[in-house]
This record gives C-alpha cells, structure tokens and sequence, in this order.
C-alpha cells in the first residue's frame, strides 16, 4: 500500500508495453496478405517501418518498466527487512538462544525476496497476461471463429494438466526450503565452531554430517527440477496436438480457397502466445502457494512477542547518579525458580559486586537491570524508577552491560569502541582505550586504532575482546555500568587497571560487577551474595 501510486504508474507503462506486443502478428498478417500477395512494394517499405517502431516501442516501455520496477522492489525488500530487523531487535536473548541462525538468515533473505516478489510480480503479472489473454483471444476470433473453437480445444487439458503438475511443484519447493534451511544452519554452526571442529579431530564426522544433508538438499532439487520441466513440457505436448490440429485445417482452408496465408500465420502466431498467459496465471497460483509458507515463516517472527514491552506512558529519564534497587524480585527460568523474592539496594555512585555459584542468578540480575527480561514479580528500581516505566531508549542510555562474552563487529578497533556513539572524538576514542588497559597493546600495532579486529573479533585475544567492550562502555559513559565477568580473560595486574580506570573515567557512575574472583570483589564499596534465590548484602565501610 505505501508504493500504490508508484505501482500505478508501472503497471500503467507496462500495459502499454502489452499492448504495443500485440500489434506484432498482425502486421504478419498484413505483410503477407498486402504486401507481398500483392506485390505493394510500398506497403511493404510502411509494414516494415511499423514493426521497426512497434519493437523499438515496446522496448523503451519495457526497459522503462523494468527499471521502475526495480527500484520499486528494491524499496520495498529494504522496508520488509527493516521492520523485520527493527522487530528482532526486540526480542530477548533467550530467542537467540533457541533459534537457528542460520534458518534465521534464511527467512530474512529468502523469505522476504520470495513475499517482496509476490507483492510486486503478482499485480503486475495478472494485469499484464490477463490483457494479454484476452487480447489474443479477442483476434483469434476475429480472424477466424471455427479455427478459435478449434485451436482452443485442448488448452483445459494442457490447463489442467498444468495445475496437478504445480502442486507437485509447490509440495517440493516447500521440502527444498526446508532442507535449504538445514542446509544453511548446519554451515553456519560448523563455520562458528571451526575451532573446536579442528581441535578434536572432527572434519571427517563434519564432512560426514554436512554430505548427508547435502544428499538430501541435492534429491529434493532434482525433483523440484523434473516436476518443473513436466510442468513446461506435457501442456505443451498437449498444446502442440491443438497447433497441428490447426494447421492442418487452416491448411485445407487456404488450399480450398476460404483462407489467406496471412490470417493463418497471424492466428498461429497469436495461439502460440495464448498458453503463455494462461500457464503464467497458473503460476501465479502456485507461485502464491509458496509465498504463502515464507510469508507463514516470517509472521512467525513477527508474531514472537517480546519479553519487555514499551511503556505506554514513560517517565522522565532521571539523571545524574543513579541507585538500583531490587524490591521482592522473583524470576523463572521455564519451570526452574532462580530469585525467589530477592531485596537489596545499591546507592548511588556505588561499586558492587554479586557472587554466586554458577546458576545462581547472577548474570539474571544483570538482564533484569538492563530490563533484557522482565521480573515475574517485584520491582527493578532505576534512580526510584521502575525499570518497566522508562522507555527503554532511555534506560539502556543510562545502564550499560557488559557480557562475560562481548561481541566484536568485523570493523576496526576504533569502529567498535565508537559503536553507536556518532559524533565520538578520537581523542576521546583514544582514552577510552587507555583506561581499558589497551595502551600496550595499541603501540605494538601499526596501525593502532585502525587495526581490523576481523569475524567477531577473532584476529585478537579473548582478555583483548574484553578489553574493547569496556572501553566501548567507556566511552558511552553511563550512569550505571554492569560488568558480568570482565575480568575473566584478564591476568591480575591487567585487572587492577581496568578496576581502577572504571572509577578515574567513571567518578560518579553505579558500578555492578558480576564476579567469580575474590580480589577484584576486594574492590567493592559492597558484596551480594546470591544463594537460594536469596541475596545477602555485607557492605564495607
């Protein structure tokens, strides 16, 4: 619907281009009957013009058309995609963590082109060949009604013939996008895992697993690719009896005198055309069939409802230092209870760290205060706030996570750090670095800065990694800082600098460290301890 006006005006220009394609076999009916039965040199020289000018004609409409459509299309596979991504960017990391990625990418590349075609090939495909069809139609009966009835004949068994063979069709290509998606997840995992592939030993059990899936994906397309061509091929047998039929009394007309050569080549010409819009309109049905699974697959996603939602009616952002406060916090992992009313309260300006057994709720109370999920019941306070009262622009504005495992783009050192910080000095770049104890690190590198981190910034080392995310929070310098783990790749005195570097960059900033280690706990204005889905808070003085 937001590009009606601009479809109209393809479709317009299109039509046209239709139209134009139909003068052309009777300006063979024409040539043959006027000019060259009569030996009208004249009115040979004017046919020839004429077809000249309706091909050029038809042409410039179809490029003209074309590249309408194109941009068109193109507008509308980029808006798909954007509010297909604007919606992921929704969901919570528990989506992630269940969905294949590569079946993920499947759907927003090849679904989407496949919905995005529908929309726009469709219009335009029924206009055109039913104009096309009933044009043909209109002429063939015009020139002759008995060779119509004849020539006309066999095109419901070709037609139907056609429909049995397209659901065949449609039932494969379902299959083949399926096991496509397999295909697709499987190297996408195996390209991620390739270290530990390689490490253990396993190329042959993955070349093993990646060639069964292979075969599989390979079958499927052989006989998507039989049916397509019986498609094609048996309603065009068919139609081939109806030409020789055809022919064979068109012939007997024009030998007994009751025809001219011309309106025989200009009605065949017509009903050699006249199986194109019909198996194109067919198509369309099947071609509809399968858009109708991707657009299913992509209204899966859409469907998926977030696990927080936008506020109807969001506060003021507080500012300056901000307190967090967690008041009866309960939270559910599926069946299995994680905080069972868990109360604590960390003041502003604040270094705490949380500690806890692994499946203690830890890293949940950082997803909680970055507001990734919601609590089943309590409260995450904000500044005072409910976390679920702040829109969440503003929430995640002013609390920033850091992940045990933080994500690097393929981009420069710079580049991430900066990220989604657009007007970032690279003076302020640079020092951010720094504080995040990469100084060393950026003076061994030529090209400092501008250093390429490569594929999920696997060029360099994990403590490395670590050391760019918390830069890149740095610099974004929020009023609350949750760090789950920063350390963990860090060696003891790397450690100290960071830890100290957060407090010279960060003086006023909340600080949230989830910890496994005793000495950068050491550091902490106060101490939670998960246990139970209880929390027990020692504060030093």
């Amino acid at each position: 619907m937001p590009y009606r006006l601009r479809f109209v005006g393809v479709l317009m220009i299109s039509l046209t281009a239709t139209a134009v394609g139909m003068v052309q076999p009777w300006l063979s009916k024409l040539l043959i009957d006027g000019a060259l039965m009569h030996h009208n040199f004249a009115l040979l020289v004017r046919i020839a013009g004429l077809t000249v000018l309706v091909t050029v004609v038809g042409a410039v409409l179809n490029i003209m058309a074309s590249y309408r459509y194109v941009a068109l299309s193109a507008a509308m596979l980029f808006d798909i995609r954007v509010a297909l991504l604007a919606h992921l960017q929704k969901l919570s990391p528990r989506f992630y963590a269940r969905f294949r990625l590569g079946d993920l990418m499947s759907r927003i590349n090849s679904d989407v082109s496949d919905v995005q075609r529908a929309a726009g090939d469709t219009l335009l495909a029924v206009l055109g060949n039913v104009l096309f069809l009933i044009g043909s139609l209109a002429m063939m009966v015009w020139l002759d009604w008995r060779l119509f009835v004849l020539g006309t004949l066999l095109v419901p068994v070709a037609t139907g013939l056609f429909v049995l063979l397209q659901r065949r069709l449609v039932t494969i290509t379902r299959t083949m996008r399926e096991r496509g998606a397999d295909l697709g997840s499987f190297l996408v995992d195996t390209v991620m895992g390739m270290r530990v592939v390689t490490a253990l030993g396993g190329e042959a059990h993955e070349a093993a697993r990646f060639a069964t899936r292979n075969r599989a994906f390979v079958a499927t397309m052989l006989q998507m690719q039989m049916a397509s061509f019986l498609a094609g091929a048996v309603p065009g047998a068919v139609l081939a009896c109806s030409s020789a039929a055809v022919t064979l009394y068109g012939g007997w007309r024009i030998l007994s005198g009751t025809m001219t050569i011309g309106t025989l080549v200009a009605f065949m010409a017509y009903q050699g055309r006249l199986f194109t819009p019909v198996q194109s309109l067919l198509g369309l049905s099947s071609g509809l069939a399968s858009t109708r699974v991707a657009l299913g697959r992509i209204f899966e996603l859409f469907d998926t409802p977030p696990d927080v939602a936008e506020p109807d009616h969001p506060r003021p952002a507080p500012q300056g230092p901000l307190s967090i406060a967690f008041a009866g916090v309960h939270f559910r992992h599926d069946r299995d209870a994680v905080l069972t009313g868990v109360d604590c309260h960390i003041p502003a300006g604040a270094m705490a760290a949380i500690l806890g057994v692994s499946g203690a709720g830890k890293s949940t109370l950082a997803d909680l205060i970055v507001r990734f999920r919601d609590p089943d019941a309590g409260q995450v306070l904000i500044g005072g706030i409910d976390a679920r009262d702040l829109a969440l622009a503003d929430l995640r504005r002013a609390v920033v996570l850091i992940d045990q495992t933080p994500f690097l783009f393929n981009a420069t050192m710079a580049e991430n750090i900066a990220f989604a910080v657009a007007d970032a000095e690279r003076t302020a770049i640079d020092a951010a670095a720094r504080a995040a104890g990469l100084g060393d690190l950026l003076a061994r590198l030529p090209q400092g800065l501008d250093t390429p981190v490569g594929e999920r910034g696997l060029a360099l080392s994990a403590g490395e990694r670590q050391r760019i995310a918390l830069a890149r929070a740095m610099l974004r310098r929020p009023a609350v800082l949750v760090l789950d783990e920063p350390s963990a790749a860090l060696d003891a005195e790397t450690e100290r600098h960071v830890a100290q570097g957060l407090r010279s960059v960060l003086p006023d900033a909340t600080i949230v460290i989830i910890t496994h280690k005793p000495a950068l706990a050491a550091l902490a204005d106060m101490v939670i301890t998960l246990d139970g889905g209880q929390a027990t808070v020692v504060t030093r003085g």
